[in-house]
């Protein structure tokens, strides 16, 4: 029987490092396949901090399918090609368990996708437990419960699906602890940036999307004072300005996320501001502006970017 990898995105965040642990325990247990859960990136103090909670090793980091002698893999939590391993053109994609838009995506052959607009990938595999008759273990729901908290910000994000607070309280109860404690818990965990250099803050959790021709790196990192984040903002722009110089990034946006008020500022750098501008409707000042009640790169960004980008 042939190995599978089971591996979230590029800068994995938690919901990326969760849904592939539950779905290759899946594989395991109920389809009785060889699968294993890696990781493209170390995990970040959020899913650290979860890891660390529910006793469950970090996952091993690899960047390329083929130099581990598999021929198959399979995406959680993405399925645009320039957010995955390096040589996926090269393997074959046996299934993507997904919760994003579908852009820059092509295989040779049929295979499983299961793409739902819920509040995390997290929430997908949970359910497809369920469909299979497996309960998960602690630690498994754990996991999940932590991928589902970290897209969602405690389900406060417009991402959180009618079904994801159910979700949510049955894997809490599964995993032995109280969502808004654990979860407020696990969120500030991630909001440590000052040990952070500029370098690492603008990579802790970001994405590049091909907009009509322009290569858009769009990140985002939490915290519980936007002004603190700001006052590093001369070595934030450099560090940008550096990373897409060398990766070719026509424009860089990143999301500063306050996880209690439930805003943003965006900071954003590159050669089409004038688009930036027009996705949301403002006017940047010193390359920045306040972004009311943004929580969501997701749906509150990226979309907006898109069409921008497009007209």
């Amino acid at each position: 029987m042939s190995k599978f990898l089971v591996f979230g995105h590029q800068n994995p965040d938690t919901d990326a490092i969760a849904s592939s642990y539950g779905w290759a325990y899946l594989e395991r247990e109920a389809f009785g396949r060889d699968a294993e859960n890696v990781a493209l990136g170390m995990p970040n103090e959020e899913t650290a901090f979860a890891l660390e909670y529910f006793g469950v090793a970090a996952p091993r980091v690899v960047e390329s399918a083929k130099a581990e002698g598999v021929e198959q893999v399979i995406l959680t939590d993405h399925n645009e090609f320039q957010q995955s391993i390096a040589d996926i053109r090269e393997v074959e994609v046996a299934a993507v368990i997904d919760h994003h838009r579908v852009a820059n995506f092509e295989t040779a052959n049929p295979l499983y996708m299961r793409l739902e607009p819920v509040g995390s990938a997290s929430s997908i595999v949970y359910r497809a437990f369920k469909e299979n008759g497996l309960t998960p273990p602690k630690e498994v729901a754990g996991m999940l419960l932590s991928g589902l908290i970290s897209d969602t910000l405690l389900l406060k994000s417009p991402t959180t699906h009618a079904s994801d607070p159910q979700v949510a309280a049955e894997l809490a109860e599964l995993a032995g602890v109280d969502v808004e404690e654990y979860g407020l818990a696990m969120l500030k965990a991630g909001t440590n940036l000052a040990s952070k250099t500029a370098d690492e803050l603008i990579d802790i959790d970001a994405k590049t999307f091909e907009l009509n021709g322009n290569a858009v790196r769009v990140a985002q990192v939490n915290t519980v004072d936007i002004a603190e984040v700001l006052e590093r903002q001369a070595e934030i722009e450099a560090a940008i300005e550096k990373a897409s110089a060398e990766h070719g990034y026509s424009d860089f946006v990143l999301m500063i996320t306050d996880i209690i008020h439930s805003n943003s500022e965006i900071l954003a750098i590159g050669q089409n501001m004038d688009k930036v501008e027009a996705a949301f409707d403002f006017v940047l000042e010193n390359n920045h502006a306040f972004l009311a009640g943004a929580v969501s790169r997701k749906k509150q960004v990226v979309p907006q970017l898109t069409e921008s980008f497009g007209n």
